[in-house]
């Protein structure tokens, strides 16, 4: 499971940001999947809880607009991305734009983590807070 928040390195100019180590011990292989997330952060999984997130979606009816918009958001949206050696990889350009990252903050939830520019994390986790979620 992907768990802990970390603050990587991140050159804003060659979009090039590094997976933490601990991250990268959950990963299967040296490829992740990112796609546009919820609340406007970046989801990465690895390549299996990727297949297994897809199955679900698969699971719903195309008749269902809601299966149908959902479906659209993230597989329009993901790219699979290779990291090297040091498991650093490029952010592409629509990515990093939609989630307006400056300053990036990767958290663990769970089956994937997120990438989330640090500002937009510490708003949205106060929301958490007063949720009491």
């Amino acid at each position: 499971m992907f768990l802990g928040s970390w603050e990587p390195s991140f050159n804003l100019n060659t979009r090039r940001i590094a997976l933490p180590i601990k991250i990268r011990a959950y990963l299967a292989t040296s490829e992740i999947i990112l796609s546009f997330g919820f609340e406007k952060c970046l989801f990465g999984f690895d390549t299996k809880s990727w297949e297994k997130e897809s199955a679900k979606q698969l699971e719903s009816p195309i008749t269902e607009r809601s299966a149908r918009n959902i479906r659209r958001f993230f597989f329009s949206t993901a790219k699979l991305i290779k990291l090297d050696d040091q498991g650093r990889f490029v952010i592409p350009g629509g990515l990093l734009q939609y989630a307006q990252i400056r300053k990036p903050l990767i958290i663990g939830a769970g089956d994937h983590f997120e990438i989330w520019n640090k500002k937009n994390w510490n708003e949205q986790f106060e929301k958490l807070k007063r949720a009491k979620v």
